[in-house]
């Protein structure tokens, strides 16, 4: 199985290929990022790094939609949707709400949280479960929820 910088880059010669412009653009700025993460960081990354890089990126763009849509600025938030739904082609699939629930409890019960303080905790045990998998403030804000309720 080819790596997802590869992914990337084939489905960049693709586009190229097939003059597809728009996602010609998106693929860019993701194999820009990663080529920017080698660069600064002297190494040359994997999966995992990759998909913490088109989290980083599906996140600023879900907040600049959010901005633009404030901003009445239709135009510029359809292209960053745009984008989000080339980015999202290359993360696993989601988990659903019931998966997420169901880890937490299992995260909270494994490392034996039983506070706040221990938040933490729970979070070194859920973060390699659900990387590129869930959105980390809603894993964040359910984890609060079973911590407070215990």
């Amino acid at each position: 199985m080819a790596g997802l910088k590869e992914q990337i880059s084939e489905d960049m010669k693709n586009a190229m290929r097939s003059r597809d412009s728009a996602t010609l653009g998106a693929l860019r700025l993701i194999l820009a990022a990663i080529k920017q993460k080698e660069v600064d960081e002297r190494i040359a990354v994997d999966d995992a790094a990759v998909l913490n890089i088109l989290e980083k990126m599906l996140k600023q763009r879900r907040d600049s939609i959010e901005q633009y849509n404030k901003a009445n600025r239709t135009d510029l938030a359809q292209q960053e949707a745009f984008e989000i739904s080339v980015l999202e082609k290359y993360l696993p699939t989601p988990l659903t709400d019931a998966e997420i629930a169901t880890l937490v409890k299992q995260a909270v019960n494994e490392s034996g949280a039983k506070v706040m303080a221990d938040m933490a905790k729970v979070m070194a045990v859920l973060r390699p479960l659900v990387s590129g998998r869930a959105d980390m403030g809603k894993i964040s804000q359910l984890v609060k929820k079973e911590l407070g309720a215990n």
